[in-house]
């Protein structure tokens, strides 16, 4: 059996990891352990104190591994621009695990690591999207997944485990709601919504706005630009795409956009019930789509429609790093030519509706869809008609001469 001397340990610095650290030195022989932590955009609150807090924990040194542009440019716009959504869901914790865990590998060879740990349960999906990640882009190193092997059983259980050790937590048995947070989105799981005939307290649970009811009175309009299918500025101002998704999600929250209630199916088997925050994303996937209604030919429309299931399957189930995935990438890449335009949406009390979409690129034409005088000569309509309902009238010939 390979001894274990080092392991890099994929770091959040909440519940789970924390209690990892000691948990590793105790059963592996008091092996060195190097946390990394990633910053998605979670906010400076989320990584406060956590070199400190791995240290003290036992840790010989924590990185603090800067990744919010990256995912950013190279995972959430794709996967908005493939217009892909599980079941309703925006991915925000789904396409965040592959750039952190391509990091972590990275560390990991760089440290001569023997193994890389994470904290993923095994009820969970990140579990896969972590370890099929790691397989790529370290598939000799040994994986360490705690929650499949030791002897907790409950996040109680981690609590009083992390109490006996000393080891500092920012939540209490009755805030232990599973959250993960990122510039994307902010997912919450556990105690009472693990019963999906109650109703969330949004008051207690919601981090990046406010519920429908507390927003205001009179709606908000935001105008978004796209360069194909890229997002270039908001209400005039250019800006790069993470301070795009910054600024939607201040306005989105303020105008309780983007709560999502969802019972989902995972990729292990059973169903999860979890209330997701994503204010920016979802008026950014609004703005793209009202955008792609006047720029797509509708058989491109309706086979990204198709695909764009399936792409969304690919990232919720860890599968990012995979041919199919980059080969609908580029299709989508293609696509994307004419998406070029500005969008104005209006927002209100959580909805999010369109109030004016322009192109110079669209394939809307007043004058031919007009209920108006136009050049548009109806009588063309007869022929088409006549032809594309042949086979109708040759089946029913059929019948009716079978006496049927």
């Amino acid at each position: 059996m390979q001894e274990i001397q080092k392991v890099v340990l994929a770091y959040s610095g909440g519940l789970d990891t924390s209690v990892i650290i000691p948990w590793l030195k105790e059963h592996y022989n008091n092996c060195e352990v190097v946390a990394v932590a990633a910053d998605v955009g979670q906010g400076m609150g989320e990584l406060e104190g956590l070199q400190e807090k791995a240290v003290k924990t036992g840790a010989s040194k924590l990185y603090v591994e800067h990744l919010t542009d990256e995912f950013v440019n190279d995972y959430i716009i794709p996967t908005v621009q493939a217009g892909a959504s599980y079941e309703g869901y925006l991915l925000g914790t789904s396409f965040a695990r592959p750039v952190i865990a391509k990091r972590i590998a990275e560390i990991a060879l760089q440290e001569g690591a023997d193994a890389i740990a994470h904290g993923c349960t095994g009820k969970g999906n990140d579990q896969v999207r972590f370890e099929l990640a790691l397989k790529t882009f370290a598939p000799q190193m040994k994986i360490i997944a705690p929650w499949r092997v030791w002897e907790l059983k409950s996040r109680e259980e981690e609590i009083a485990y992390a109490e006996a050790r000393n080891v500092p937590l920012k939540i209490t048995r009755e805030t232990n709601y599973s959250k993960d947070k990122n510039i994307w989105h902010l997912s919450h799981e556990g105690l009472d919504l693990e019963d999906p005939g109650n109703e969330p307290v949004y008051g207690r649970i919601l981090e990046m706005g406010v519920t429908p009811e507390k927003a205001p009175d009179v709606p908000a309009y935001v105008t978004v630009e796209f360069e194909k299918g890229v997002p270039m500025a908001v209400d005039g101002r250019k800006m790069s795409c993470t301070d795009v998704i910054l600024t939607l999600n201040q306005l989105g929250g303020e105008n309780g956009v983007g709560i999502l209630d969802l019972v989902e199916n995972r990729l292990v088997g059973m169903k999860s019930r979890g209330v997701y925050e994503t204010p920016g994303g979802t008026i950014l996937y609004k703005a793209h789509e009202v955008l792609e209604s006047i720029t797509l030919d509708k058989d491109t429309a309706h086979e990204k429609t198709r695909l764009g299931v399936t792409f969304a399957e690919l990232v919720y189930n860890g599968q990012w790093y995979t041919p199919l995935r980059e080969a609908l990438t580029a299709f989508v890449e293609k696509t994307q030519e004419p998406v070029t335009g500005r969008v104005r949406l209006k927002l209100y009390k959580g909805n999010v509706t369109p109030a004016g979409v322009w192109s110079p690129n669209s394939l809307y034409s007043e004058d031919i869809a007009t209920f108006g005088e136009s050049d548009y000569d109806q009588m063309d309509s007869q022929g088409f008609i006549n032809l594309y309902g042949l086979p109708n009238k040759v089946r029913a010939m059929m019948l009716k001469k079978q006496g049927k």
